[in-house]
């Protein structure tokens, strides 16, 4: 179960775990090396090793990388808790840094988890923690949800 068609869709959550399973072999989650630690209804974990090329001008973490996991974990939150055939795209993100991350190969592990979900507009929330569980950044997130 790769993929879902229009004739056999399959729940956020199956969508999700299908993925998990096969590891990060595509898109942003392969370019990163994301990988998803743990799935459940409205609820996912992700994770990423920091490295080299990962860098800002100053020499820490891209504040981009930081964001793309916690945009990638809440929308992947925001997808477990949709039903079949349902998708979403995220129209809003807010990122709050609190503090650097070294390009040492540091573990962070992002926390998403849905907020609210309707009929048209989904919220969820996240953190980033890195390995000694020190909060690195928090973020809210706003997606629109598209009908199967």
């Amino acid at each position: 179960m790769d993929v879902a068609t229009a004739d056999d869709p399959i729940s956020g959550v199956e969508l999700l775990r299908a993925l998990q399973a096969r590891g990060p072999d595509g898109g942003v989650g392969g370019l990163l090396g994301l990988s998803i630690d743990e799935v459940e209804a409205g609820r996912v974990r992700m994770r990423v090793r920091t490295r080299p090329d990962f860098a800002n001008p100053h020499g820490g973490l891209h504040g981009g990388i930081t964001a793309t996991l916690l945009d990638s974990a809440m929308a992947c939150a925001v997808l477990s808790a949709l039903p079949a055939g349902a998708r979403s795209t995220t129209v809003d993100l807010a990122v709050t840094f609190l503090r650097p991350v070294p390009l040492d190969g540091t573990r962070l592990t992002a926390d998403g988890e849905v907020v609210h979900v309707g009929r048209r507009i989904a919220t969820a929330q996240g953190r980033v923690r890195d390995d000694a569980d020190r909060l690195v950044a928090t973020a809210t997130t706003t997606c629109q949800v598209l009908a199967g």
